[in-house]
């Protein structure tokens, strides 16, 4: 039986890379997103590309603490171990503290802050008992650096690398690896429609291939944080 990975968003940018870097290395996964057919259509996609691998999926949008629970349930029904979870999902809402829209801030924490912290929590025990598995939690430049018009997102993604640096220290008696993925503007659905040629953002594979790096290490090593830029630099 192939080795079994969680990746949250799975069917855009960095999730679907990541699933298709995992696949690629004979994993099996599972995956969610809000979109029922970018789901199906991501699944018949992997199974013509890596037909000796499965890709399982459930509708979800992990925003709600209700849809985070059935996902668990989902994941647990499977009764496999969980070999690597990366908590992918998130949203972004351009905004200033002072005048972004009321309740941006608790939409941008349940996505980005709260579905990492519930889904770790209800896959984590079974990483404990095996002694066994590499969490990621896709932070972002913005938890490190602050920027005029990120708001709310910039305060949520500074929560998000705070709990990850917690939860490393939490799980080291357990042999459960942790890692903070720190990209930079990655040419993503985000992006859609902007002016900057391409060669400005970073490859959402490049991140993919950076998290199966980090998981490839042997059990005596962890990378804790990975951060990434675009060659040419920060966007401003």
């Amino acid at each position: 039986m192939n080795p079994l990975v969680i990746v949250t968003g799975g069917t855009k940018g960095i999730g679907k890379a990541v699933i298709q870097r995992f696949l690629e290395g004979g994993f099996d996964a599972i995956t969610c997103a809000r979109n029922n057919r970018d789901l199906f259509d991501l699944q018949q996609e992997m199974k013509d590309r890596f037909p000796n691998s499965q890709l399982f999926y459930k509708t979800a949008d992990l925003s709600l603490r209700e849809e985070v629970n059935d996902f668990i349930s989902f994941i647990q029904s499977q009764n496999r171990p969980i070999m690597a979870l990366i908590n992918n999902t998130g949203v972004f809402i351009p905004g200033q503290v002072h005048n972004e829209s009321e309740g941006t801030l608790e939409k941008t924490m349940e996505t980005n802050v709260y579905s990492a912290y519930h889904l770790t929590r209800g896959v984590v025990t079974g990483m404990i008992e095996q002694k066994k598995g590499h969490i990621f939690n896709l932070c972002s430049t913005a938890s490190i650096t602050a920027y005029p018009n990120g708001g709310s997102y910039c305060i949520s993604k500074f929560a998000l690398f705070g709990m990850t640096k917690v939860l490393r220290e939490e799980m080291k008696p357990f042999n459960v690896k942790v890692t903070a993925v720190i990209p930079g503007a990655t040419f993503t659905d985000s992006w859609h429609g902007t002016d900057l040629p391409v060669e400005r953002f970073i490859d959402s594979r490049d991140v993919a291939e950076a998290i199966w790096s980090a998981y490839s290490l042997s059990p005596r090593a962890v990378i804790e944080e990975i951060l990434i830029r675009p060659q040419l630099g920060d966007l401003d």
